[in-house]
């Protein structure tokens, strides 16, 4: 495997990287996680974008262009021999000293890796997450942060009740989204959504769903979740039917007509 660290290519186990890197020691940085489809990544100009506007809301500066990006990308695709898979683009502050401040300074870290990989579309089970709460009043629900330990609990907490995700409420008790996903509820024929406001991310696919299908973003609690005929999960990779909802069948457990019809479409 070879890994792209600052548009140089390395061997994995040549790679190096700061130990006082910001991202490193204080997770102060962000990702992008991007399908590769025939050799080329999908909805490119969509991560970049949101790949700045988080770097904006953390004041990072990204000095290279999205040419030079795409660039370094590509070249990290074919060092890899990645046809289909995916690749994940992770920036952070760089290096500093201890200390929650950054250097006056910055000189930022882009890394960037690629595999080769086949999206899972099987149906999954998934909990309401128990142990934790997505913040929806923090700046960082609107971003990829690199800091995912709440994802992470949620989705260790899913899997030891023997279920496959977890979905996230947030500190209202509304639905917010799962760990590494947004979620759609087919309810009373329509599609809805949670809005970014109550602590969804800003997915590319999600926003692609809501265009396509017309979703309307809107406040979901534990009961018009649980009355739900039809839940799926959207990421950059795809779609994915969710079977069951802490043990309660999602229709007959199999994903329904509107999603089967949206993942062919995505």
């Amino acid at each position: 495997m070879k890994i792209c660290i600052n548009g140089q290519i390395f061997d994995l186990g040549k790679a190096r990287i700061d130990p006082r890197d910001r991202g490193l020691t204080l997770g102060d940085g962000l990702y992008e996680t991007i399908s590769i489809k025939r050799g080329n990544p999908r909805r490119l100009e969509m991560h970049l974008s949101r790949l700045r506007d988080g770097a904006a809301v953390l004041n990072i500066l990204l000095l290279n262009s999205d040419t030079q990006i795409e660039d370094m990308i590509m070249s990290t695709l074919k060092e890899n021999n990645v046809i289909e898979g995916v690749v994940r683009l992770t920036l952070t502050r760089g290096p500093g000293e201890r200390g929650l401040m950054p250097p006056a300074i910055i000189t930022p870290t882009l890394m960037i890796s690629a595999i080769a990989s086949s999206p899972s579309t099987g149906a999954v089970n998934v909990i309401l997450s128990k142990k934790t709460r997505r913040n929806e009043h923090s700046p960082l629900s609107a971003i990829k942060s690199t800091n995912t330990l709440d994802n992470f609990i949620a989705r260790a907490e899913a899997q030891a009740s023997g279920a496959n995700d977890a979905l996230l409420l947030n500190t209202a008790n509304h639905l917010a989204e799962g760990t590494t996903a947004n979620v759609f509820l087919l309810v009373d024929g329509g599609l809805i959504t949670p809005p970014i406001s109550d602590g969804a991310l800003p997915g590319i696919m999600r926003g692609e769903v809501i265009r396509l299908a017309r979703a309307e973003e809107r406040t979901v609690n534990t009961n018009t979740l649980m009355r739900a005929s039809e839940i799926f999960m959207t990421s950059a990779l795809g779609l994915r039917p969710v079977a069951s909802v802490d043990g309660q069948l999602v229709g007959d457990g199999k994903a329904g007509l509107i999603t089967q019809m949206l993942a062919a479409r995505l």
